[in-house]
């Protein structure tokens, strides 16, 4: 499931939906290319109506290679703009021009114009809200100190999509949220595999039915090259943990069901503790699930919402293994993050949390 909002960009304001994602820099809309012959899909931006609206020129600064913090091949492309071509974890590619433009946030307020990618050939529908910690994420152009929202449980039906909430600036309900410190790191420091613009967080340990697994909490904490960050990412729909805490969550689920669990089968390639039969059921045999943080913060995920159910009668764990994504971090997903409000303070460097029911309006 994509968290996706919905912004008004550009002079006057075009709707786009965009994916939110806190684990990338790079914001980017879909803009449609004029090919004869070929409508434009309805849902992409027309830089020919905005009055705001500029490309950026290959001898702009970031266009040249070797950007510290923006990992982001970029090249001139035949018309001397600045292209660019970007891979995500899950293999997607978005290509196209980086631009200048306006983003509006109420009806009296609009950004100063932000650098974001123009994609003309992206197999996505939506664009990318890119939300981390890196000076070009659209948080950090537009300044804003504290963002927020609440994933609604999903619905197993495909023409039902859940409407959840997303708040930019103060959240009313935040009085009532539980906050953990992100984990900050030298900045001369290099580690090949810490993502150092990632929300990352101290995460302690596991329990599973109320039995805390046996997993040390330096498992969760990134090495000396890296490996083992916890981050939370809106943008991964699982949640990706690496072979040492896996590996005992995986043993303690098939310790209490494993004799239902589905043999040889792997949903996605990354999915592969699976059951045949009634989700539910097993939830209930399985327990709650707590994710254990610092100062005390937890996130309970209750026994209904353990397993997912990937259609065809077949439930999965919704955890992985960090190394199906080619990954040495552990990522907390959306998936876990349903009926929750969860909020990035900015400004104190903390993510805090509060129980939602984030399906009604709020």
């Amino acid at each position: 499931m994509a968290l996706i909002v919905s912004l008004p960009i550009g002079t006057p304001p075009q709707s786009q939906q965009m994916v939110l994602d806190t684990g990338s820099q790079l914001s980017w809309i879909q803009c449609h290319k004029k090919a004869p012959r070929k409508p434009p899909p309805t849902t992409s931006f027309d830089p020919s109506l905005s009055s705001s609206f500029s490309v950026l020129p290959c001898n702009h600064p970031l266009c040249k290679p070797r950007i510290p913090d923006f990992t982001l091949p970029t090249s001139c492309d035949q018309n001397r703009l600045c292209h660019y071509s970007y891979f995500y974890a899950d293999g997607t590619l978005a290509e196209g021009n980086l631009v200048r433009e306006k983003f509006e946030l109420s009806n009296s307020q609009s950004t100063s114009p932000l650098i974001l990618g123009c994609a003309t050939d992206s197999s996505a529908t939506e664009g990318i809200l890119g939300m981390n910690l890196g000076r070009l994420s659209f948080a950090s152009q537009a300044k804003i100190s504290r963002f927020s929202y609440c994933v609604p449980v999903r619905q197993n039906r495909a023409n039902v999509k859940p409407t959840g909430t997303f708040y930019l600036g103060q959240n009313p309900n935040s009085p009532t949220f539980q906050y953990v410190n992100l984990l900050t790191f030298p900045q001369g420091q290099r580690m090949p595999n810490l993502d150092p613009l990632a929300y990352t967080v101290g995460m302690v340990g596991i329990r599973i039915g109320g039995k805390k697994l046996d997993i040390p909490p330096s498992v969760f904490r990134p090495d000396a090259g890296g490996s083992g960050q916890t981050m939370i990412d809106s943008g991964t729909e699982y949640t990706f943990l690496v072979e040492a805490a896996y590996s005992k969550v995986r043993e303690e689920i098939v310790r209490l069901v494993g004799s239902k669990l589905k043999k040889g089968y792997v949903y996605e390639g990354a999915l592969d503790t699976c059951f045949d039969g009634d989700g539910m059921q097993i939830g209930r045999l399985i327990g709650d699930m707590v994710l254990e943080f610092e100062k005390g913060l937890e996130i309970v995920v209750g026994k209904d919402r353990i397993l997912d159910d990937v259609g065809g009668g077949v439930h999965c764990l919704g955890i992985g293994r960090s190394d199906s994504l080619g990954i040495a971090s552990n990522i907390i997903g959306n998936f876990h993050q349903q009926n929750l409000w969860v909020e990035f303070d900015l400004a104190n460097r903390r993510v805090g949390f509060g129980k939602a029911d984030c399906s009604r309006s709020v």
